[in-house]
């Protein structure tokens, strides 16, 4: 005769069991990520160098007044700041101020043959376009983002006059350097 197979009754869960077993799961993930461990002299109280490390989170943003053109003795500093010391011989340097749309052109003395660097740099919210020729030939064209400076090698024939061109679509402070390597 064939056997009827015993049915089950469904198993039932109780609410307690369902919150502790919440409770445990809760518990885990949090307290997963809690260890954490001090150097031996970091919370020494009876240190002598109680000053906390400087900050340098890059995610703290950057002072909106940095972008913004300078004059007078801010200006001299900034210059000094983004041209520091050349090791070669410094030939020509120059800087200034420009208003929006403005375009500034200057010369240098005549240059002896030899490579030199020319280093550019500029103060402003928006990029400001660099243009250096030797006669006919554009050696340099460069549109710069602002609070970077960018040193270029160029090798120059005897006599040679450069010409650099300064260009800003805002307003801007700018700065180069032509010195020999």
């Amino acid at each position: 005769m064939p056997t009827v197979p015993a049915s089950r009754a469904p198993r039932q869960r109780t609410p307690a069991a369902a919150v502790v077993l919440s409770v445990a799961l809760f518990l885990g993930t949090v307290l997963s990520g809690c260890e954490y461990e001090y150097s031996a002299d970091r919370w020494d109280d009876e240190s002598t160098s109680a000053a906390a490390a400087p900050t340098t989170d890059a995610a703290l943003p950057r002072d909106p007044h940095l972008t913004e053109p300078v004059s007078g003795k801010e200006l001299d500093a900034w210059v000094h700041e983004v041209l520091p010391d050349a090791a070669g011989q410094v030939f020509h340097t120059g800087f200034g101020t420009l208003e929006a749309d403005e375009e500034r052109e200057e010369t240098t003395t005549v240059l002896p043959k030899g490579t030199y660097a020319v280093t550019l740099a500029c103060r402003s919210a928006r990029r400001v376009s660099f243009s250096i020729e030797n006669g006919e030939s554009e050696l340099v064209d460069l549109n710069l983002r602002c609070g970077t400076s960018r040193v270029n090698v160029v090798q120059l024939a005897a006599n040679a006059v450069l010409t650099i061109k300064v260009d800003a679509n805002g307003p801007a402070n700018y700065a180069y350097r032509v010195s020999r390597i």
